[in-house]
């Protein structure tokens, strides 16, 4: 199977090619490495990938005109995962013009590509911030998600919206999924838990939101490319195949071939626990400073698995107590700490 990646230097599209790769298949991978975060990491990624010859790299970034169209004519993929994005809640009150570039304009650009060069299945990485102001819990993907609290999650909004368009248009069969707070090896820096262990490491403090009351739904990466593989092989139905709802609360559009799935375990833990796993694999206790949460954070979030266990048969289920020492491992092993 041919498959395009975008985003194959950052954190989740790292680890999907490389299992794509051990399964056999050929990827293509495209990513910009922009600097929001370390580069040399993104390039490290992208290095063990290239180890493997059915492994390869484009070097471009999603708004560069035609730079999509012209990597995905040449690929001529069967599926296209769109994993690539200006990624982080709190960057985007600083930096809002990079979402709007790679969010806005670099997904019109993929959806575009695509529809030059038809593919059996389009998937979108979309986020659980998407749920923005919503209260209800957990969150379903029926729920109307019209309150976005940060123009991160609001971009995200926005390229679901384009994807539904393109897959009514042109009938791409596509699968948007919305993230639950993802982490693991080869991580993003900008992330709680890699943020944490450097600096108990280090000996500084720990900023604690919320008296870490927050609860969040972690994902362990490979449960999480588990379940976009598995995803990969359900592209939506178009309407009027006879193909009826995975079951009740699918979201299959009635009028383009097109899905919204939750990708997370549903089960919600407290942050200070997080932080007492942490301290117990690396041996080390944290200094917690105590602050308010941050403006476009949420107290709570939980995903509906039902949809996502009907489709590909379970869920996320790697707890923290595993999960959390293997990322301590690779970090370890990759900063020599």
């Amino acid at each position: 199977m041919r498959v395009f990646v975008t985003g194959t230097a950052g954190f989740i599209g790292y680890h999907l090619a490389r299992r794509l790769l051990e399964e056999g298949h050929t990827v293509t991978g495209f990513d910009g490495f922009s600097d929001y975060y370390d580069v040399g990491l993104k390039r490290a990624r992208h290095a063990d990938l290239a180890g493997n010859p059915d492994f390869t790299p484009v070097e471009a970034r999603l708004e560069t005109p035609g730079a999509l169209l012209a990597a995905v004519g040449r690929a001529r993929p069967e599926i296209v995962v769109h994993l690539a994005a200006q990624a982080g809640v709190r960057h985007s009150l600083e930096n809002p013009g990079a979402y709007v570039e790679a969010n806005l304009v670099g997904t019109a650009n993929l959806v575009e590509a695509v529809r030059a060069h038809p593919v059996r299945h389009l998937l979108f990485a979309s986020t659980s911030s998407a749920y923005g102001g919503n209260t209800a819990l957990p969150f379903r993907e029926t729920d109307p998600a019209v309150t976005p609290l940060t123009l991160y999650a609001a971009s995200k909004l926005a390229g679901e919206a384009m994807m539904h368009a393109y897959s009514h248009l042109f009938g791409i069969p596509t699968t948007a999924f919305r993230f639950f707070t993802v982490y693991g090896p080869w991580g993003r820096p900008d992330m709680a838990l890699f943020l944490f262990t450097r600096k108990i490491l280090a000996g500084e403090p720990i900023a604690v939101f919320a008296g870490g009351a927050a609860e969040r739904d972690f994902t362990y990466v490979d449960d999480l490319v588990a379940a976009i593989r598995g995803l990969m092989d359900r592209p939506p139905p178009r309407p009027g195949d006879g193909e009826g709802p995975a079951c009740p609360g699918d979201t299959l559009s009635p009028v383009a071939p097109f899905r919204l799935v939750n990708i997370g375990g549903g089960r919600p833990v407290r942050v200070d626990a997080m932080i007492d796993a942490l301290e117990r694999a690396l041996g080390a206790r944290a200094e917690r400073i105590l602050q308010p949460l941050p403006p476009g954070d949420v107290p709570r979030t939980e995903a509906s698995t039902d949809l996502l266990r009907a489709l590909i048969g379970g869920v996320p289920e790697t707890p923290l107590r595993l999960g959390i020492p293997a990322f301590v491992a690779w970090y370890r092993g990759y900063y020599g700490a």
